[in-house]
């Protein structure tokens, strides 16, 4: 039967942390929910392998105004903010860009990709509403047997905020430096059988540079409806960005000049782009042990940006529109054990040119005109089995399998085969690609509140279009693209309940068949890469007013074959791959219904060339943020970032060329601000 309990549930379910901040008035101890391994509500202690989490409250606390701020308090992930809203993203690898960066991660909400996956994109959390968020999850390394391609490095899933059980109308006001403004609005309620919210936000922001910033808006539309038997929950997303992007500065540790450090050496660079996306999961109760998961979705993506980062600066144009279907069985047999079988269909037509309006370059053969333009048709079947066995009272088993079936029509529009000594366009055909990944972990529970777990899992991705049809290659062409592999080794153990929470996780990943660009402009089609680490999360409660969370990371992210004619040796770090980073938080509950927390963020060098003879020095940043339950209604918030004013760069880069001998570039961080806000509820 209906009744209210059931969604609060859900709320809960969204908003769990095993080291979340609590207020002094929450005196309930979370057992630790977590939602994407199996799309479904899991203790931790049954997890074999790791979630990371980022709840409600933090969010709400955090205000982010970009993503970076929210995920880089997870262990083993590393956001590089890039100018405006765009980023690159490290989950347990080395901040990876181009096609490697956009397929490497899997990036959902509520369970569905954002885009399709032969079709991603390197800053595609610009794409959905992190800010008014229910949650996130973070699944370091391969994904389960429940999701495909792309979730080789890991996922990350954007838990939508869950109906309130009583009306709730929220407005939010906050201002910041470089004319930066933004406002968010929510309505939620709960009426009988149905359960709605819809959230919006707006942003226009300056830009910490000259000839930058970017406007951009967000809507949120989610309603359930809990029966008896059926269930259902549609949702609906849309996304606008319109972006004047600053490119990279030159010149070896250019951020610590101030003449330099607020220029635009590319002011006519812009990014516009828009997503949408609906879908509706209906869950059918076919007994009490048994259900049946049906969802289809469709979603659409555009957009167009100035390739400010290559000499020639060509403007590249891109969509995509998918219709997809996840389909599952779910079945709970005696003695604990449960079986999901599903399968997971989709369909997408998507379409690419680029195309250089500047004149000629003398190097390196970026040559104006038509570089790339050409239509895609992909088609994905995926069906899989998931299976959890508790084989002794305290031991559960997991295993699971995924076959994916992935075939990209590609039809070449332009009139040659190849342009130039960099662009190669494939002529029209077909290509397919056969993957299978399997899963198989153990979790023994050790006590009430702490288990240790062990994980094999591999993560497969076909290529990305852009690999395959779009590669921007050197003097010679040396290979195609094939599916990437990864298999990974995890070993762990965690501790929830009361006191003190924790996770310890060890790991190795050998991949295969990976596909980059090396610091000569070639395509490398058959890399090998050995991914070794060390992630630990910690929350303590201190007092009853005073808290300390840190989520730290050691790494080593190696090259694991020769290549002399890119200076690469077996054994040599990959590039942007630091070897440690930290985030350590203190709060301070100061009244019942207020929080402050001082954050210290913590880089270490990293090597940002092939042959590992240039590096960038790390950095140590704090932030300061706090708010203030001021009456009933009124709440006051605000941070001030990079507190002590470090000079530091976001991201360190190096391409050596005519115009930049010296081979550094970077994005710079800002300098100390502050950001204030109010939000009213009424």
């Amino acid at each position: 039967m209906f009744s209210k309990r059931k969604i609060s549930i859900a709320v809960a379910t969204a908003a769990a942390s095993i080291w979340q901040p609590v207020f002094a008035e929450d005196k309930v101890s979370l057992d630790g929910l977590v939602v994407t391994g199996t799309r479904s509500e899991t203790p931790l202690l049954e997890q074999a392998g790791n979630t990371g989490q980022v709840s409600e409250e933090e969010i709400d606390l955090i205000r982010p105004e970009h993503i970076s701020e929210v995920l880089n308090r997870v262990s083993g992930v590393n956001i590089q903010h890039g100018n405006g809203q765009e980023h690159l993203t490290s989950i347990r690898s080395p901040v990876l860009t181009g096609g490697a960066g956009a397929g490497s991660f899997l990036f959902l909400e509520d369970g569905i990709p954002l885009r399709a996956a032969g079709f991603a994109n390197v800053n595609g959390l610009f794409e959905v509403n992190y800010e008014q968020a229910g949650g996130i999850e973070v699944v370091r390394g391969p994904g389960s047997a429940l999701y495909g391609s792309n979730a080789v490095h890991g996922m990350v899933n954007v838990l939508s905020r869950a109906p309130s059980l009583d009306l709730e109308r929220t407005i939010d006001v906050s201002v910041g430096p470089h004319d930066s403004y933004g406002t968010k609005a929510t309505v939620s309620d709960t009426v009988g059988r149905h359960g709605y919210r819809l959230s919006v936000n707006g942003e226009t922001n300056g830009g910490y540079v000259s000839d930058s910033g970017y406007d951009q808006q967000k809507v949120s539309f989610r309603h359930d409806y809990l029966g008896d038997v059926d269930s259902f929950k549609t949702l609906f997303s849309y996304t606008n960005l319109n972006q004047e992007t600053a490119g990279y500065i030159n010149g070896f540790e250019a951020y610590k000049d101030e003449s330099l450090s607020r220029t635009n050496p590319n002011p006519e660079a812009y990014r516009d782009a828009k997503s949408y996306r609906l879908s509706t999961e209906w869950i059918h109760e076919l007994s009490d042990t048994s259900s049946f998961n049906l969802t289809p979705y469709v979603r659409h993506t555009e957009m167009q940006f100035l390739m400010h980062f290559l000499p020639g600066q060509p403007v590249e144009n891109n969509k995509h529109s998918s219709v997809g279907l996840l389909s599952s069985y779910t079945k709970e047999l005696d003695g604990g054990h449960k079986i999901i079988v599903g399968t997971d269909f989709e369909y997408t037509e998507g379409e690419l040119s680029e195309i250089q309006y500047n004149p000629s370059r003398p190097f390196g053969g970026f040559i104006q005109g038509t570089h790339y333009d050409y239509d895609v048709d992909a088609t994905v079947i995926a069906p899989y089995i998931h299976t959890e066995w508790q084989v002794l009272e305290k031991t559960r088993v997991t295993a699971g399998l995924r076959y994916e079936f992935t075939k990209y029509d590609y039809t070449n529009n332009t009139d040659t085969l190849t342009f130039g000594t960099r662009y190669l366009r494939p002529d029209s055909g077909d290509d397919t690609f056969n993957n299978v990944s399997p899963k198989l972990g153990l979790v023994q529970q050790l006590t009430e509140n702490t288990a240790a777990f062990i994980n094999y899992a591999r993560g497969n991705r076909a290529p990305q279009t852009t690999d395959l049809y779009r590669a921007q290659i050197g003097p010679s062409q040396t290979g195609s693209a094939d599916s990437e592999k990864m298999d990974s080794f995890e070993i762990g153990y965690r501790k929830v309940g009361e006191g003190l929470q924790y996770e310890i996780t060890a790991y190795q990943m050998r991949k295969r068949d990976y596909f980059f660009t090396d610091s000569d402009n070639e395509n490398v089609p058959n890399g090998k890469t050995k991914h070794t680490g060390l992630e630990i999360g910690m929350f303590y409660p201190l007092t009853e007013q005073f808290d300390v969370a840190a989520n730290l990371t050691f790494a080593k992210h190696e090259y694991d074959f020769d290549k002399a004619s890119s200076d690469i040796e077996k054994g040599d770090y990959l590039v942007t791959a630091p070897k440690q980073m930290a985030n350590v938080r203190l709060g301070w509950n100061f009244t019942p219904k207020s929080r402050a927390e001082l954050e210290w963020e913590h880089v270490s060098e990293y090597y940002i060339n092939d042959g590992n003879t240039a590096k960038y020095d790390g950095h140590d940043v704090f932030n300061l943020r706090t708010s203030h339950q001021l009456t009933e209604s009124l709440r006051l918030y605000g941070s001030i970032q990079n507190l002590f004013n470090t000079e530091y760069a976001e991201r360190a880069d190096f391409n050596a060329n005519a115009s930049n001998p010296e081979g550094y570039r970077y994005f710079v961080g800002e300098k100390r601000y502050l950001h204030v806000g109010a939000s009213y509820s009424f």
